[in-house]
């Protein structure tokens, strides 16, 4: 098939639409698209097809009808409605993020404190140039503003000020980028926070600074940061005494096919190492890891282990057995990622899917196999790539097909071009069989197959998250990915429950045991916004096992929990009644305000589990 064009670029009707498109996920897209594809500054509503520049944001300021420099979008349809909804959450959710980053780098300086000599009055006398010069306080800045200017030569002297400020910031980037480009420092290492620190204490110390040698690097200073991070270390033990804290264990293999044991430990503050065994001459049977686990346990205190957490292979929960019989108040959890990926799995098999699946595996490997289709793919996406790796091979699955479904139009438009079909490659068998994207069936497939995977992979980048604990949204999260995959069905069971019966099999005994109930009951977000939950006779029963089990033969702190402590909570009582603790039940996920939420709660269960 060939569309002749006369050249190998696309037509210029389509291929303008296209530029004014950005490829972006920022919810303002939906509603706009840039005048000028050579201007990104300047934007046009679709509602209601006013201009204005200021960018993506000045859009959503429009669609919001929020600022002052935009006037309000004068559509009044339900889109309308929707877009503002929409574009009001993302500037909110914009402006918290830009909050939570000024905090957070505030807090990044103020760890620093390098010595100074002498007083802040003092002037510092800058050496290594033939004319040392006196730098003041006020200099590590700019020039001071004269008091006595007038309030025009004032704002004007701080512009002047904000400029100087500006140049001479991009002077020591140009040092710092010439040293990342000369020693192939990989970029993202300027997030590091510890990057940053070291860039306010080498501004703190001032002009003349001696960098380290490589002997202070592999001597003296390495011994104290040793030193630190056994401090630091010593910290998190008395988290781990005060809250506990959960061991977990992964299996691997080296290059050298060497299988290997890691033992962690998980609280509060983090995550940390305990140890690392090559297993290679030894069966990884139940009794085996359950030694190991149970040597793990005794070196950080049974009483301040609170669960073990590993995947779910049979000699795994044949461990899991004999830490109950051993220590009945340790709860043994299944990696939820683990899991999860499990449902991907099932789900994925099933023929409907995987002939999606496999369809689209077919077309990325054909053109990436080639040097001269994927340079064609290359051409018509705009140098963007299809394949996509995510945490797991399923997840990339998702990932991959979200792509292709994002370049539907890129991708049919190039399939019939005269350049896809000059090429040799696509004569074959196998080229030929690439033309299948062209296939409405294919497209509309896929369509419900993103629909269905999305709701867990949601989920499971939530658990797969190195820094929030997602315990305490674990289950809720499966129950809404289960309604939000229902609808995808027209909420028809016929079709569905193929689906959920995957999902309910691999969640069963694994990712709704009483620990993980507890978590649901306790969290407000859920709770507190459907109150049913507390009559809901599964999640009580949750409730009360994960009771028994946490204050194993403490009938005392048993009754304190089931019996007053959730009535307090349920009624909303005590701490849980304060406006702070409402704002919970509808607070998107964010590991800092979960942190206060448990501050409110005193029991030692809730923080356990949250």
């Amino acid at each position: 098939m060939s569309t002749e064009q006369g050249d190998f670029a696309p037509d210029a009707g389509t291929e303008a639409t296209n530029l004014l498109k950005r490829n972006s996920d920022d919810v303002g897209w939906e509603y706009g698209v840039l005048v000028d594809a050579s201007n990104k500054d300047k934007v046009k509503c679709k509602l209601c097809d006013k201009e204005m520049r200021g960018g993506i944001h000045r859009l959503k300021e429009h669609l919001a009808h929020e600022g002052k420099n935009v006037k309000k979008c004068i559509a009044r349809t339900p889109l309308a409605m929707e877009a503002k909804e929409k574009c009001k959450k993302a500037l909110a959710d914009a402006k918290r993020k830009r909050e939570e980053k000024t905090v957070r780098e505030l807090e990044i300086r103020e760890e620093v404190h390098v010595s100074r000599v002498g007083t802040d009055s003092d002037e510092v006398t800058c050496v290594g140039s033939s004319q040392p010069h006196k730098l003041g306080l006020i200099d590590k800045w700019t020039r001071a503003i004269d008091p006595k200017a007038t309030k025009s030569d004032s704002l004007k002297q701080q512009q002047l000020n904000k400029e100087l400020w500006k140049e001479r910031t991009n002077e020591v980037h140009k040092y710092i980028a010439r040293w990342a480009y000369t020693h192939a420092i990989a970029f993202n290492a300027c997030d590091n926070d510890e990057f940053k620190q070291m860039c306010e204490a080498i501004g703190q110390f001032g002009p003349g600074l001696v960098p380290p040698t490589q002997d202070a690097l592999r001597g003296k200073l390495l011994e104290e940061e040793y030193e630190r991070t056994k401090s630091l270390l010593q910290e998190r033990e008395a988290e781990k005494m005060k809250n506990g804290c959960s061991i977990m264990t992964d299996a691997w293999s080296d290059r050298k096919r060497r299988s290997i044991m890691n033992l962690c430990t998980n609280c509060a503050d983090g995550t940390s190492f305990i140890s690392s065994k090559e297993m290679s001459h030894v069966s990884h049977t139940s009794e085996v890891i359950f030694d190991l686990v149970d040597k793990a346990i005794e070196e950080i205190g049974v009483d301040n282990v609170v669960q073990v957490v590993t995947d779910n292979t049979s000699n795994n929960m044949g461990a899991k057995r004999l830490l109950e019989e051993k220590r009945p108040h340790i709860f043994w959890t299944s990696c939820a990622a683990h899991t999860i990926n499990l449902m991907l799995q099932g789900i994925g098999n099933m023929t409907r899917f995987k002939k999606v699946v496999d369809q689209a595996k077919a077309f990325t490997i054909f053109v990436y196999g080639h040097t001269r289709t994927l340079e064609c793919l290359r051409y018509f996406t705009e140098g963007k790539e299809v394949v996509r790796p995510g945490v797991t091979r399923f997840a990339s699955n998702f990932l991959t097909l979200s792509s292709i479904q994002e370049k539907k139009d890129q991708l049919r438009k190039m399939v019939v071009h005269s350049r896809w079909d000059s090429l040799k490659d696509v004569k074959s068998k196998k080229g030929k069989e690439a033309t299948t994207i062209l296939s409405p069936s294919f497209w509309k497939d896929m369509k419900l197959t993103l629909t269905v995977f999305e709701p867990l992979v949601k989920v499971l980048r939530l658990v797969d998250g190195d820094v929030r604990p997602s315990m305490g949204f674990l289950y809720g999260e499966l129950l809404k990915a289960k309604r939000q995959i229902k609808e995808a069905f027209g909420n028809v069971e016929a079709r569905f429950k193929d689906v959920i019966a995957i999902i309910d099999k691999k969640m069963n005994g694994r990712l709704d045991s009483s620990l993980h109930l507890t978590a649901y009951l306790l969290n407000p977000h859920y709770s507190y916004s459907g109150p049913s939950i507390f009559d809901q006779p599964k999640i009580s029963e949750g409730f009360i096992v994960c009771v028994e089990k946490f204050y194993y033969h403490d009938e005392h702190m048993q009754h304190q929990a089931a019996n007053i402590e959730l009535k307090k909570f349920q009624n909303r009582e005590g701490p849980f009644s304060k406006k702070l603790a409402r704002t919970f039940e509808n607070f998107d996920y964010n590991p800092s305000r979960a942190t206060s939420y448990k501050r409110m709660a005193h029991g030692c269960l809730l923080f356990a589990v949250f």
